[in-house]
This record gives structure tokens, sequence and C-alpha cells, in this order.
């Protein structure tokens, strides 16, 4: 495994993403809950480039007629057919068995890389 420099860690904005180009690669790096993550901007859907869609919620399971939003700033919406994922885990709010292929992300001081084999 090799760390590829990706940045610092006051490029990655609070809300929101940064896209690397690592090894030919486009990554998104996004913070979430104070922990930073990094998916390779392909939608395994139909290839778009997923980690331009929004950072955004969704809405939750509620009763009929209730609309309850949540997951604010940990969801990430395919910007072509609005799938979402859990930027947590890379994993698709409806159907988890489609997930975003991630990669580790290491900090040291306040410099950000990302770990590929």
């Amino acid at each position: 495994m090799t760390r590829y420099y990706a940045g610092t860690l006051a490029d990655i904005p609070a809300t929101g993403g940064k896209i690397v180009s690592i090894k030919g690669m486009e990554i998104g790096l996004f913070r979430v809950r104070g922990q930073l993550v990094a998916w390779r901007n392909v939608c395994p859907h139909a290839g778009a480039p997923v980690c331009r869609g929004p950072v955004c919620g969704t809405r939750l399971p509620s009763l009929v007629y209730e609309y309850e939003y949540g997951m604010e700033h940990e969801v990430l919406r395919c910007p072509w057919h609005g799938w979402e994922f859990q930027l947590t885990n890379g994993e698709h709010l409806v159907d988890p068995t489609m997930k975003l292929r991630g990669f580790p992300v290491e900090t040291e001081g306040d410099q950000v890389y990302v770990i590929m084999g």
C-alpha cells in the first residue's frame, strides 16, 4: 500500500468535498462527523462523477404524511440520477449492496494522504 499526498486539511471544506487526482483516478475527499473519507468519483449505477454531486441530507423513514429530514452533511447525491450514498460508509441508502469504492485516509499534521494499493 502506498500513501499519496491529497492536500491539506484546510483544502477540504467542512461541508462538501474536494476532488483530487491520484494515479489518474479522481477521488473525492469529504469531512463527515469529524472524520475524513475518500471515495472514487464514479457512481456504481451509471459511472457518473458522483463526488461532484451535492452533500446534503435526506428524508428519513417516517409515518404517513410526515416528512422527517435528517443526516444533514452525511449524504452524497449523484448529480445524474439522484442516487444517494451515505458518506460514512459509501452505501446506497436504499440498496446497501450498491456501494462507492473507498480508500483509507491518513493525516500527518495538516497533510492529508490517501492510501492505495
